[in-house]
């Protein structure tokens, strides 16, 4: 009997189902109110929550809350200096951001929030692929920290934290659904798939391209099926984390 030969093997050993190796480090910013470094094998990502006690000029009165996300590459990230981005933003930037906020505020109740705004910045020291996906898993940990604190200070009530959100990358690379590309099999993805959900296994965002020829359904459901394992893992990795931060118990009533 002839078997098939067994798919390579992926850089550090990695089968074609496993995440990077996760790690959260936590409060490099001593002026934030909360701050981790998120690293996914060799990208890094530093997440930073503040908070003002406004909120922009046309959601006022109406009792809202908002929560704003910034995000940047850091001049030394990537082999070739990136340059600073200062009075203009490239497009790819602002997609990102974009995409980093509306995740986070599908975490939140923005009525429970009041009227102030949470400041997310989530600024990459180094880029090997999944800098978004890195910059949502590890921003939503900071902001939950953050929203720990606030209600310790008694600034709020009760926590406005209603769904645990992370996001991982998958892709199709020579034909075979990978898990949490690094840059090497990003930079040759045949379909490149950006995943972000809750603790539900409920989906918020899909960013899904073809770089070339298109894709089947059944490599969509596939990619998919991959990426719901890969999230699974990564809210495990959240929770120890905030475990980690809040050894009494961290007990956001939703998550």
């Amino acid at each position: 009997m002839t078997t098939s030969p067994a798919s390579p093997r992926r850089a550090e050993g990695r089968g074609d189902h496993a995440l990077r190796p996760v790690r959260f480090l936590w409060d490099p910013m001593g002026f934030a109110l909360a701050s981790l470094t998120v690293e996914a094998g060799r990208t890094r990502v530093l997440c930073s929550v503040c908070v003002e006690e406004e909120v922009p000029r046309w959601r006022r009165g109406g009792g809202l809350g908002w929560l704003s996300a910034e995000y940047r590459l850091l001049p030394a990230s990537t082999p070739e200096r990136q340059p600073r981005e200062l009075m203009k933003l490239s497009g790819r930037t602002q997609e990102i951001q974009r995409l980093i906020g509306r995740s986070l505020r599908a975490s939140l109740d923005l009525e429970a929030l009041g009227e102030r705004t949470l400041l997310i910045d989530c600024d990459v020291l180094q880029a090997d692929a999944g800098t978004r996906t890195a910059a949502i898993t590890g921003a939503w940990v900071a902001l939950a920290v953050a929203l720990q604190r606030l209600q310790e200070r008694e600034v709020l009530a009760t926590s406005p934290l209603r769904r645990q959100v992370s996001a991982v990358s998958v892709g199709l690379v020579d034909g075979r659904a990978l898990l949490d590309l690094d840059y090497g099999e990003d930079s040759r993805a045949e379909v490149d798939l950006n995943v972000v959900g809750d603790e539900a296994d409920q989906l918020l965002e899909i960013q899904g391209t073809a770089e070339g020829a298109p894709f089947s359904r059944a490599q969509l459901t596939t990619m998919l099926d991959l990426a719901a394992s890969g999230l699974e893992k990564l809210r495990e990795a959240q929770r120890a984390a905030l475990a980690e931060q809040a050894p009494q118990g961290w007990s956001a009533q939703t998550v």
